[in-house]
């Protein structure tokens, strides 16, 4: 007679679903402020260098595709916040929107 384990079988954890939801819209939220940034950069071309434009192009293409990843590490949030902040320093996207930080 093949023996049976007497444990039920273990189901991911209740929140896990949550938390995966929650990563997903925070590197939702970080990505569509990445794009505004971006675009507002694009618009603010002529005012940089080329070899500065390609330095921040650069930055911000890597910040986007690790965004995922680094919403996923603990305090990854502030990261991410705390480089928008400084991405905000260039593009002043919040000063020209007339809008309220939200990172």
């Amino acid at each position: 007679m093949p023996v049976t384990n007497s444990e039920p079988p273990r189901s991911p954890h209740p929140d896990s679903g949550c938390l995966v939801r929650a990563l997903s819209a925070r590197s939702d939220f970080f990505r569509e402020e990445l794009r505004k940034h971006w675009q507002c950069l694009d618009q603010q071309r002529e005012y940089y260098s080329q070899k500065t434009m390609t330095d921040v192009d650069a930055a911000l293409r890597k910040l986007m595709a690790n965004v995922d990843r680094l919403c996923a590490r603990e305090h990854g949030d502030e990261v991410v916040s705390r480089l928008l902040r400084q991405i905000d320093g260039v593009t002043r996207l919040s000063a020209s929107s007339g809008r309220q930080p939200t990172h």
